[in-house]
């Protein structure tokens, strides 16, 4: 049987209108250009209008985001705060002026538009993955252990606004995708998770859900499997299994929860550059897993590196689809 394909496509749109990440990642026109080609060739869902999408609500916060050397990502390399206490009083920014959000908006408005059918959506981050670019991770991840309480205040404070990007994207006729992989395990154990980061991922992941009037996804990469329990108390109804993580543990810890859909990524060294032997092989063990599971699975890519050869997306979304027209071997 088929096995539907969701692939990530952030700095990988870049390539396929031949331009840097960066140029891409500053320009309204690029950045809607960008993802055209990736939707027009891929036909992929959802389409999340960004390049480096854990960025932009830190710089909204006045972090600044440097420009790499050739087709690098974009990245804050300097903390906007040095200790937690000098971060305590921040302000929420303005959806509607700060940094390159409301560029973001705009495009994935225009986006949508253009394409009705495709389930356009603005990329939001997690309170902990903001927070580590706002302080850096050394300084986070030291006050999680030694100011726990502090450290959930903290993250409690950067709610509001998330929110407001929430609405504005809302108010454009987009949805939301949710990211928080800074939170995974190993850089907060499970214990640190379920005590500073959970209480505030339900508090965000709730007022995201009301404003958009349905559950969102809670996407974490890195070894999820252990904190699947917790992820599942925040009321979403999509998660990811990354490459990183046991499948089979992550997808039997689901199982009593038959309602959320669980996409498995591929390893991303396959469709980088492994033979197609390789990338059919795994297609078929995500596609065997899929059949005895109770959830929705789909079939995932994790963020596409801004190298991975278009021919190899193609490949996988049609190996995938043609499973059920029993031609996936005959593909290889």
């Amino acid at each position: 049987m088929a096995i539907p394909v969701s692939i990530s496509v952030y700095e990988h749109a870049a390539r396929l209108i031949d331009r840097r990440p960066w140029d891409v990642s500053r320009d309204r026109d690029l950045l809607l250009a960008a993802h055209r080609a990736a939707y027009q060739l891929y036909r992929h869902f959802p389409v999340v209008i960004g390049i480096d999408i854990y960025n932009p609500e830190a710089e909204a916060y006045g972090c600044v985001v440097r420009e790499p050397p050739g087709n690098g990502i974009p990245a804050i390399t300097e903390p906007r705060f040095a200790t937690l206490d000098e971060a305590t009083n921040i302000q929420p920014f303005d959806p509607d002026r700060d940094g390159r959000l409301p560029m973001i908006v705009e495009v994935a408005s225009r986006l949508q538009r253009e394409f009705p059918e495709a389930d356009v959506r603005v990329p939001v981050s997690g309170p902990f993955s903001i927070a580590q670019n706002l302080l850096g991770l050394t300084e986070l991840i030291m006050a999680a252990a030694l100011e726990p309480e502090n450290v959930r205040r903290f993250l409690h404070r950067l709610i509001p606004g998330q929110l407001a990007y929430c609405r504005a994207a809302q108010r454009a006729g987009v949805k939301v995708a949710f990211f928080e992989s800074a939170a995974a395990p190993p850089l907060l154990s499970p214990k640190q998770f379920r005590e500073i980061e959970l209480p505030p991922l339900k508090e965000a992941m709730a007022g995201v859900s009301k404003i958009l009037g349905q559950p969102v996804p809670c996407i974490l990469g890195g070894d999820t499997q252990k904190i699947v329990p917790e992820l599942l108390e925040t009321g979403t109804r999509f998660l990811i299994c990354p490459a990183e993580t046991d499948r089979r543990v992550f997808l039997g810890k689901t199982a009593a929860n038959p309602e959320v859909t669980v996409r498995v990524n591929l390893n991303p060294a396959l469709y980088v550059g492994g033979s197609r032997e390789a990338i059919a092989r795994e297609i078929e063990a995500v596609a065997e897993l899929a059949a005895r599971s109770p959830n929705p699975v789909l079939l995932g890519t994790g963020a596409l590196p801004y190298e991975t050869p278009s021919e190899n997306v193609l490949f996988i979304i049609e190996y995938a689809a043609g499973r059920a027209r029993g031609i996936g071997k005959e593909a290889v």
